[in-house]
């Protein structure tokens, strides 16, 4: 994960799949849809390949916008318990889950570490209300895209050790943020178009991360996300969008 100062913002570090193929040559057959394809409403201008998953790409926050394919979300059959998390982290040995990791590499001050993970003292910026925090029992590790709007927004439905993947992805900067529990509670399951954060400061960059985390994994927007995307991007000249695909 990250800490604020590697929170740095615009740029910020995400990770997306080049989400439509390059036409293909003349002559050559197409590959048909998959069975489960999920339904959509329209797609994303195609884009040229913006390279290998795993590649690092960066895009302006318009272009990445423009990367996003666009469909209806789909709820029914979500359930919080589809995406497992928190998992044992990066050291299982330490005794601090992917929650507890998040939170101590996001400390401004570090906290003490004490046997099975126990934290006391440091300080945490949360960057939805910019509030300083310092007790780490009243911060919430976020989803970043949460993960019921995940469920809406998989393209096709995710097997479950993506699913866990996604709950506890350390490999990026952005998928977890530990930010106040107020502001956490506040946001809930919301996409851009029915919430942004309370500092208005933070808003390019949460543009930015929620466009590069949708990025990252292959994820839809719907109509309203896509606009509200846009009218966000307007007030955002120069932001930029940094991603790495997760195959």
């Amino acid at each position: 994960m990250i800490s604020l100062m590697r929170r740095g913002l615009p740029a910020l570090v995400l990770a997306a799949l080049p989400l439509l193929a390059s036409p293909a040559s003349a002559g050559t057959p197409t590959t048909p849809v998959p069975t489960n394809e999920l339904p959509f409403t329209s797609y994303a201008p195609p884009q040229a390949p913006a390279g290998a998953p795993g590649s690092r790409v960066v895009l302006a926050l318009f272009d990445a916008i423009d990367r996003l394919p666009v469909a209806e979300e789909h709820r029914e059959g979500y359930q919080r318990t589809l995406y497992k998390h928190w998992n044992p982290g990066l050291n299982a040995a330490d005794g601090c889950n992917t929650r507890k990791e998040v939170i101590l590499a996001e400390a401004v001050e570090d906290p003490l570490v004490e046997a099975g993970c126990k934290l006391s003292g440091g300080s945490w910026r949360s960057a939805y209300d910019s509030l300083v925090v310092t007790d780490a029992a009243k911060l919430d590790v976020d989803h970043f895209v949460p993960l019921a709007e995940v469920f809406d927004s998989e393209r096709t439905p995710w097997s479950a050790e993506r699913r866990e993947a996604y709950a506890n992805d350390q490999g990026s900067a952005d998928t977890l943020i530990a930010v106040s529990a107020a502001s956490n509670r506040s946001k809930s399951d919301k996409d851009p178009a029915d919430w942004m954060p309370a500092d208005g400061t933070y808003h390019c960059a949460y543009a930015a991360t929620w466009v590069a985390t949708k990025l990252r994994w292959d994820l839809a927007v719907d109509d309203a996300e896509r606009q509200a995307l846009l009218g966000t991007a307007e007030d955002c000249t120069g932001t930029t969008v940094t991603y790495q695909h997760v195959p």
